[in-house]
Order: structure tokens, then sequence, then C-alpha cells
């Protein structure tokens, strides 16, 4: 394990442009910046674990909003600002402005007078999530441009309809510790399948983070689903680019056997076909209840002829050595225990329980890491000054 020392000086040597733009999307971001995010990630966890303060803000606000329902991102968010010294304010749009017509550029500009970070979570509409975070991020540029605002707040995608970014680095961060080294990642097996879930409606960018990101570093990738459970079309071909970039592989199987076989790493995770959430989100769109419902007996009634699909220990027989690393990005349906079947068998899933909390456990690191490389440009120097003045978070 590198110390904090070590990780800082390869934070300072690793280019980057993150201080001037927004992580919304990991591939829009180079090799060297989603590295240097991790060992900040890694500097911030390590520090924690030493007892060693990480409030590089003395005051401000972080604010979130939340579209969908959230447990690990809610309260990885909620963390990762108070370790750096934030307080959390939620916007509840209900209880907003909003109601009553008030503009994005309003609303951005108005809850940010003093943020230093804003978190969104919007997944709901296909093509709408990414597209809304984008134009607030248009609107914070106006308010600091305009000296509305005395700051730039990062702005984080806790998940939109293209990615889920923090999940998605969360894992790497994760699988970078579990085999000690990112370079030791490049030429593992991933396999990223769909599952059966006895629920519709999951958003797509859990796996297309994954195929998105993965393929970055060097890994083989193998993506698997039922015929017509298909992911956007773009990030799919983003995720082959990738991979032919970083001298990995992106491929497509037509089952989950041909996918785990051999593979180092196995995602097995429900998702919603593409086209279903398009129709999904016009019928949202509309207020159309009865097409909604019509939909959602018509996704189950599909899921169910495939239910073969299922994490079992049978299937974990055919990857590598018959002991791939299982991941998810939790809640999984376990069968047997939140559902009578589901994504994975409660004996796989017990038996990596605990890898799975890991897994979730850097989440609240890796966000914070975000916003640290969004809000300065050396992060590094920031980090050294915190560990040479060394003041006790519990004293």
């Amino acid at each position: 394990m590198k110390s904090i020392n070590e990780l800082i000086k390869e934070i300072n040597e690793l280019k980057s442009e993150l201080h001037n733009k927004d992580f919304l999307l990991t591939w829009e971001q180079s090799p060297e910046e989603l590295e240097r995010v991790l060992k900040t990630a890694q500097v911030l966890k390590a520090m924690r674990q030493e007892n060693i303060a990480t409030n590089v803000f003395k005051n401000g606000l972080g604010i979130s909003l939340f579209r969908d329902n959230s447990t690990r991102t809610r309260f990885s968010y909620a963390s990762a600002i108070n370790m750096l010294g934030l307080a959390q304010q939620d916007l509840d749009e209900g209880k907003s402005q909003i109601a009553h017509g008030e503009t994005v550029r309003e609303t951005a500009n108005m809850i940010s007078f003093c943020a230093d970070a804003i978190g969104i979570r919007d997944d709901m509409y296909l093509g709408a999530g990414n597209a809304y975070m984008r134009e607030v991020g248009e609107a914070l540029d106006e308010g600091v441009k305009e000296g509305v605002l005395p700051n730039r707040p990062a702005l984080v995608n806790l998940q939109c309809d293209i990615d889920h970014p923090t999940q998605s680095m969360a894992d790497l961060a994760w699988l970078e510790e579990h085999f000690g080294d990112l370079k030791k990642l490049k030429g593992k097996k991933i396999a990223m399948t769909w599952a059966y879930s006895p629920s519709y409606g999951k958003p797509l960018s859990v796996p297309q983070g994954i195929i998105g990101l993965m393929t970055r570093f060097g890994m083989d990738v193998t993506l698997a689903h039922p015929e017509g459970y298909d992911l956007i079309p773009e990030v799919v071909e983003q995720a082959r680019q990738n991979a032919e970039a970083s001298g990995g592989s992106f491929t497509q199987v037509a089952s989950m056997e041909e996918a785990f076989k051999d593979a180092d790493i196995v995602y097995p995770k429900s998702w919603a076909p593409y086209q279903v959430m398009e129709r999904r989100t016009e019928l949202l769109r509309a207020n159309d209840h009865d097409g909604l419902k019509a939909l959602e007996q018509e996704c189950l009634a599909q899921n169910a002829n495939h239910k073969d699909w299922h994490c079992t220990e049978e299937m974990m027989k055919h990857t590598k050595d018959g002991e791939a690393l299982y991941m998810h990005c939790l809640p999984a349906d376990i069968t047997g225990v939140s559902c009578k079947e589901g994504e994975v068998e409660e004996s796989v899933f017990e038996k990596y329980r605990i890898a799975t909390y890991k897994e979730a456990s850097w989440k609240p690191y890796v966000i914070a890491a975000m916003i640290m490389n969004r809000k300065y440009q050396e992060p590094g120097a920031v980090l050294q000054q915190l560990l040479d003045e060394y003041e006790k978070r519990v004293k």
C-alpha cells in the first residue's frame, strides 16, 4: 500500500483540466484525470483512517437534488461534503418556486450564493437528466461571469440517464484495491450482464457506466443481455472506441454463461431495455398513468421470459477458477431474501456481501475527490497542507 505522501506526489504529476469542467460523464475525462480522482479518493480515505481532518472548507453549502430514490448515493454525497467541511442543503422541488415556473437558469443561481458543490441525481427521463445537468452548469458559468456568484460550485453527476460516474468510479477504486494496482486490471475480464428482476424501469446508467469506464483501462469488457435489452447505442459505440484506444477489448454476447466464461469479475444487474425507457419517458411526460401501468405489465412479462439469467453457484463455476469477484451497485434482488426470484442466488450474494459493502464504501471518497479536483487546480497541494497541519478529526 502506497503512503499518503507517495499518493500526493503522484497526484501532482498527473495532468488535469478537471478544475475547468464538471464531472458529468467518465468518458469526457482523460485517463490521467480519472486516475487523479482515484488517487485523491485514496488520500482522503487514508487520512480519515488516520484521524486527520479533511475539512478544506471552513463554511459553505453542498446542495443536493435527488429526483429519484436513493440510499447509498444520497448518504455518500452527504458524507463527502461533510468530510470536506460543507453543510448539506437538500433542494426539495415541491417546496421551492420551481413548481411555480421558476427557470433552471434562475434556480441554479439562487441556490448557489454560498454553495461550493451541487450534486444532482436525475435518471428518470431518457434524454433529459444529463441535459438538465449541463443546463445547470451553463447557468452557473453565467452567474460567475456576471458577478452574481462569488465562485463556481462543483457540479457532480450523482446518476443520470446516461452514466452513473460516482458509482462506476467507486467500482473502479474497489477493483484497484482488490487487485492491488490499477495496472493489474489490464487484461482482466469483467462481465457486465443483465440479470432477471421482478421489477421494471431500472436505469441504464449503471451498465453503461461500467462499459464506458472499464474499457478505459485495458480491461476485457463483455456485455451480455437477452435480445431486446439494448443499451443506448451511442454509449455502446463509445465503449468500443475506448477499448480500442486502451488496448483492451469490448465484446457483446447473447448469454450469461458465455459472458461469465473465464471472467475475473462479474456484474449481473437488471436494467430496462433502451426502447422501453424511451416509451416510459414519453408516458411519464404525458402523465399517462394507464399507459405506464400497461407498459409495466408488458415489461414484467418480458422479464419473466429470462429467469435463467440468474447468478447462481452453478453459473459462477463458468468464471475463472470458479472464483470471479461478484460486484453489484446495491440493492441487489436476492432470490429468497428480497424477492422470490431475482438477480442473484442468496448463497452467492452472501459469499460476496462484505465485498459489495467495501465496493460501496468508496463512493463518499470518490465524490469528495471529484469536488476537490473541480474546486482546486492543485488538489495535491491542498492535501499536503492538511497533512502538514495534522489537525485531528476526533480530538
